[in-house]
């Protein structure tokens, strides 16, 4: 029989993709009051790898990271998706854009050994979590570098996105190792 242990704390994340001329600054001021401040953030960098967000937020579509300040249980998931998902039906009715969706919020978290992002759509490679979310291991640790999964969204594949969450992953090993007793 296997011995239950202690989980350990996880370091929690925003994917924000945002329409050209949406203000960032707003986004961040609202993903900071109901989420917690936030500790690092990827810079802009161009989401070209779909087509797919173009009716609703627009032909220009930007990408950042926000990483929440500390750690917090992977259990918290589920009610960080549903917190952003009201966030983004706040943010696009309180902008005069024309645009349908003009913010995306994608939360999930980061371990040693993948990254996690939470969704409400169940497919066969998700397992449901709570709370109507479902949980998507997108990237895994292994040989010093992330590597994809046959279901990896495009985008996460790419250099940049993988070198900030390289980045995010020492930096959480460092805070893992100071919070342990």
């Amino acid at each position: 029989m296997g011995q239950i242990r202690s989980v350990p704390p996880v370091k929690l994340f925003c994917g924000v993709l945002y329409a050209d001329g949406f203000p960032w600054a707003a986004v961040l001021e609202r993903l900071t009051s109901a989420c917690g401040p936030v500790d690092r953030l990827s810079e802009p960098l161009p989401f070209n790898f779909t087509d797919y967000y173009r009716d609703d937020m627009g032909p220009v579509v930007w990408r950042r990271f926000a990483a929440f300040a500390g750690l917090a249980p992977p259990g918290g998931l589920p009610a960080l998706k549903v917190t952003t998902n009201r966030l983004e039906a706040e943010l696009a009715a309180d902008e005069a854009t024309g645009l349908r969706r003009p913010v995306n919020l994608d939360p999930g978290y980061l371990e040693q050994a993948k990254i996690v992002l939470a969704s409400t759509k169940n497919f066969a490679h998700r397992v449901y979590l709570a709370e109507g979310i479902w949980g998507e291991v997108t990237l895994q640790w292994r040989n010093r570098r992330w590597e994809a999964l046959p279901w990896t969204f495009p985008d996460f594949r790419s250099p940049a996105y993988q070198a900030f969450f390289t980045e995010l992953r020492d930096a959480y090993r460092r805070e893992l190792t100071q919070a342990q007793p």
